[in-house]
């Protein structure tokens, strides 16, 4: 992880900080065990804990896109008309599911198609 001897002999980088981030490093600096880092030393240990972060990825756009219309679809089930026959209730559904067809041209999320 990080290491303190790093610090010497390094790369220089130039850094500029707006009052407010200086001000919340100053206090994490004091919130830092004696003896306290420097402000070089403070900014070098967080960002080596940044680097150690692991992320929660985000749901890929089409497995979202795929659960949406998954959960879509079984309300669409449970709110069906009983008396229409399979092929309707299907019509139906399918209809529901792809949206009207005055606004599928609008649709950002799906390609166009080219005749």
């Amino acid at each position: 992880m990080y290491e303190e001897s790093r610090g010497k002999g390094a790369p220089q980088i130039g850094l500029r900080l707006p009052p407010t981030e200086l001000a919340a490093l100053d206090a994490w600096i004091r919130q830092q065990p004696e003896p306290r880092p420097s402000r070089p030393v403070a900014i070098r240990r967080l960002v080596g804990l940044g680097l150690t972060v692991k992320h929660k990825r985000k749901q890929a756009a089409a497995a979202g896109a795929a659960r949406a219309k998954e959960l879509a679809a079984r309300a669409i089930d449970k709110m069906s008309d009983g008396g229409a026959s399979l092929d309707d209730q299907a019509y139906r559904k399918r209809r529901l599911l792809k949206g009207p067809e005055e606004f599928r041209d609008a649709r950002v999320d799906r390609a166009k198609v080219r005749p």
